[in-house]
């Protein structure tokens, strides 16, 4: 998949592919860049998650859907590793971050949990059964 120049960095690169086997073995669901970067979508119109690559802060990220509730909960619990995204944080979605860079690395069970619960969130109703 072709994405804008420089992305995603060398550093971002394992993680992208992490997250990439993660969102595409999730039902109906298809990637394409957005804002440069890989975005996974459901149906094929909504958007559930998005890489970060080195976006205004020089680390790499995941951003999520999340139902109401979630963000507030890991930011407060897990500061080194979530935080509240610029631009769709106001929406309730949550950053993962996946580099390392912060007080602990990326949990990937709990990644994989979080993009499942972000795909049953913004899923077309008739698709919500294909998750179990």
């Amino acid at each position: 998949m072709a994405m804008a120049a420089g992305r995603p960095s060398p550093e971002g690169e394992a993680a992208t592919e992490r997250v990439r086997a993660i969102c595409l073995g999730l039902p109906e669901v298809t990637e394409r860049p957005s804002h440069g970067e890989a975005a996974f979508f459901v149906g094929g119109k909504r958007c559930f998650a998005s890489m970060s690559d080195h976006h205004h802060d020089d680390r790499v990220a995941l951003l999520l859907a999340a139902g109401e509730g979630v963000q507030r909960d890991l930011v407060t619990r897990l500061p080194g590793r979530y935080f509240r995204p610029a631009y769709v944080g106001g929406r309730g979605w949550v950053g993962a971050y996946l580099d390392g860079a912060g007080a602990a690395g990326p949990d990937w069970d709990e990644i994989a949990e979080l993009a499942a619960d972000a795909w049953l969130l913004v899923a077309p109703a008739r698709l919500r059964p294909l998750l179990g």
